[in-house]
């Protein structure tokens, strides 16, 4: 019986996997103790209906360890225009678009939350575009703006890593993968920081165990543009790490600070 579940259980994944078009699949995302499939729609931004029925499930269980399809829902949309209309607020707003409503502020040059009905603003195409575009050239001594993707990326890991760490330890997290870029013993670009593999391990947990994928939040968007800008409260750290973590070697190395529950080496 439990051959013939298995079979039928990848039978189906094939299936999935063949019928879905290759753009419809953002990323797959292996299920951890605790979660449920409302609190991972949360996290990538899509709705739990189009999570459940991108995996053709039809009720609330899930197990650890479980693979999940997590569709993309408007992940590459083009940027766009919206005009406000009664009862509208950014808010509201920035929950329609996916975004942060201080992101809609930024990209729209308003110091306030201020609108009106017949306003007419410019919505980014990505979650952390205005932001972005508000970043120097070259900032850090001479570290050059990365592109977009590369953004995004670094405000992913800081969602992943440091989501329930005060703002000063989202900023370090990002400063860390900057002192990493600049690290001769590193590699030089913050893709190749983050996804660096080595000894038959990923450098970070979250490309491991895919939360990477998850949609930065606003907070730690603004952390990776602070990050960017110049701010280290690492003062040149290169590793980090939960303090609960019981690990020598990690001790061993010189201690910058402690931030919130992360500790931040040399």
């Amino acid at each position: 019986m439990f051959q013939v579940t298995r079979f039928f259980m990848g039978l189906f994944v094939l299936l999935l996997v063949l019928v879905l078009p290759v753009g419809a699949q953002a990323a797959v995302h292996y299920v951890s103790p605790g979660e449920s499939l409302f609190t991972i729609s949360r996290a990538y931004g899509v709705s739990l209906d189009s999570l459940m029925e991108a995996n053709g499930i039809w009720d609330s269980m899930i197990y650890p360890g479980q693979q999940l399809y997590i569709p993309e829902s408007g992940a590459k949309r083009s940027s766009t225009y919206y005009t406000v209309r009664t009862g509208d607020s950014l808010y509201l707003i920035g929950q329609k678009f996916g975004m942060g409503y201080q992101e809609i502020m930024w990209a729209n040059g308003l110091t306030g939350p201020q609108i009106y009905p017949g306003m007419v603003l410019y919505i980014p195409a990505s979650s952390g575009e205005a932001v972005w575009r508000q970043l120097p050239e070259v900032s850090r001594g001479g570290f050059k703006r990365p592109s977009l993707a590369e953004f995004d990326l670094l405000a992913r890991l800081i969602t992943a890593e440091a989501d329930a760490e005060p703002y000063e330890g989202k900023v370090a997290v990002g400063a860390v993968v900057l002192n990493r870029v600049e690290d001769p013993g590193f590699p030089d670009s913050i893709p190749e920081v983050i996804y660096q593999y080595e000894d038959g391990t990923y450098q970070f947990e979250p490309v491991m165990n895919g939360w990477i994928n998850v949609r930065p939040s606003t907070e730690s968007i603004m952390a990776a543009a602070d990050a960017l800008r110049g701010w280290d409260p690492t003062n040149g750290a290169v590793y980090f790490f939960a303090t609960y973590v019981d690990n020598p070697w990690l001790w061993s190395r010189p201690l910058s600070r402690i931030i919130g529950n992360v500790a931040f080496t040399y």
